[in-house]
C-alpha cells in the first residue's frame, strides 16, 4: 500500500489530468450530493412536524432560528460523516494487508484523491465554451456554459459568455484545485474529501432564496470559512502564473486582486477572479441572472483589452499552470514534512 502522501498525490494528479472525472466512474461527490438530498427531505420532515407539534416553541423561536439548527446538524451529519467514512476506508485498506490488497488499495487511495481534484474538468468543459463562439455557435456556447455555471445562460452573447468562462476558470482554480490541494497537504485524504463535502453543501443549499435563506445559512457560511486561505492562495498563484505566460501583466494582477478582490459577494470568489481580471487586463463581473432574477454584481478589472477567445485562452494557461504550481508547491513541502 502506498504511504507516502507525496507519491499518491502525484499518481492522482496525473491520474485527474488523464481522465478527468468520466461519467461511467462512480464519483465520491455523486454519494455525497444523493446523501444531502436524502438528509435534507427527512429533516425538513421533521421540522415540519416538530413546529404543528411544539406550538410554545414556535411561540419563544423565530421559524429562521430552527431552521439554521437543523441545517447545522446536516452539514455537521455530512462533513463528519465523509471525513469519517473516508478515514475509515484508509484504515480499512491498511489492516486488511496482502500483496494483492495492497496493490487495489493503494489504486483506490489514488483514484479517491484524484476525485478531489478537478483540473481537467475545468480545462475540457471551459474549453468547449470557448470553441463553441470561435465557431460563432452561439446556441452550444450557451448550453456547454450552462453546465459549470450557476447564471441564466439563454440570452448572454459572446463577449457575456467569454466573461462568465473566465469568472469560473478563476474561482474553480480555487474551488476543484488548490483548496483540494490545500487541505490534503493539511489532513491527508479525508480532510480533502470533508472539504469537497462543505463544498458540494454550498452549491447545493447554499443559496440565498427563500428556501434556503436559513437553512442553507450553515453550508455557506463554512463554505465561506473552508475557502478563505485557498481563495487567496489561489489568486497569487494566478499572478506568479502571469510571469511565466507572454503578453500578461503579473504585477497588474496582483494590484486588482488587492484594489478589487473585495467587490465581489463572496469574501472568496473576487480574490482570484481580480487576479484573472487584472493579468488579462480585462473587466470581469457586472449583471447576471440567476433563476430569473438580476443581480448587479460589481464590475472587476481594469479594461485595457477587449475580451476576446484569444484572451479566454490565456486564462486557460494561467489556469493549468496556477494548478501545476500549486501541485508542485503541495508536494515539496509534502516530501520535506515526511523526510522530518
Amino acid at each position: 500500500m502506498i504511504t507516502n502522501a507525496a507519491g499518491a498525490l502525484a499518481l492522482a494528479y496525473l491520474l485527474d489530468l488523464a481522465i478527468g472525472d468520466p461519467r461511467f466512474i462512480p464519483h465520491p461527490v455523486r454519494f455525497i450530493g444523493a446523501s444531502i438530498n436524502a438528509l435534507e427531505k427527512r429533516l425538513i420532515f421533521f421540522l415540519k412536524i416538530f413546529f404543528r407539534e411544539k406550538e410554545l416553541f414556535r411561540k419563544q423561536f423565530r421559524r429562521g432560528t430552527v431552521e439554521r439548527i437543523t441545517g447545522t446538524l446536516l452539514v455537521i451529519i455530512i462533513v463528519v460523516g465523509t471525513w469519517g467514512i473516508t478515514f475509515f476506508i484508509i484504515n480499512y485498506i491498511a489492516w486488511n494487508s496482502t500483496f494483492f490488497t495492497d496493490i487495489l488499495g493503494s489504486l483506490f487511495i489514488v483514484w479517491l484523491i484524484s476525485t478531489t481534484l478537478a483540473t481537467r474538468e475545468l480545462i475540457v468543459s471551459v474549453q468547449s465554451v470557448i470553441q463553441a463562439v470561435k465557431q460563432n455557435n452561439i446556441s452550444t456556447a450557451r448550453k456547454s456554459l450552462s453546465m459549470i455555471v450557476g447564471r441564466d445562460t439563454g440570452e448572454l452573447e459572446n463577449r457575456s459568455i467569454l466573461a462568465a468562462s473566465v469568472e469560473t476558470l478563476a474561482e474553480n482554480a480555487s474551488d476543484g484545485i488548490i483548496a483540494p490541494l490545500f487541505y490534503y497537504m493539511l489532513g491527508g485524504l479525508p480532510l480533502a474529501m470533508a472539504y469537497k463535502a462543505v463544498n458540494t453543501l454550498d452549491s447545493m443549499i447554499g443559496y440565498k432564496n427563500e428556501k434556503y435563506l436559513n437553512f442553507g445559512w450553515p453550508a455557506a457560511k463554512l463554505d465561506d470559512i473552508a475557502n478563505y486561505i485557498p481563495a487567496r492562495i489561489t489568486g497569487l498563484l494566478i499572478a506568479i502564473s502571469a510571469v511565466l505566460v507572454k503578453g500578461v501583466a503579473a504585477r497588474q494582477a496582483l494590484t486588482v486582486m488587492l484594489k478589487d478582490g473585495n467587490k465581489h459577494t463572496s469574501p472568496n470568489s473576487g480574490i482570484p477572479e481580480a487576479a484573472m481580471a487584472g493579468a488579462l487586463g480585462v473587466k470581469l463581473g457586472g449583471p447576471a441572472t440567476y433563476s430569473g432574477l438580476k443581480i448587479e454584481k460589481p464590475s472587476i478589472g481594469i479594461p485595457c483589452n477587449r475580451l476576446t477567445t484569444s484572451k479566454a485562452e490565456t486564462a486557460l494557461i494561467l489556469t493549468i499552470i496556477t494548478s501545476i504550481l500549486g501541485f508542485s508547491i503541495v508536494t515539496i513541502l509534502l516530501l520535506i514534512r515526511e523526510s522530518l
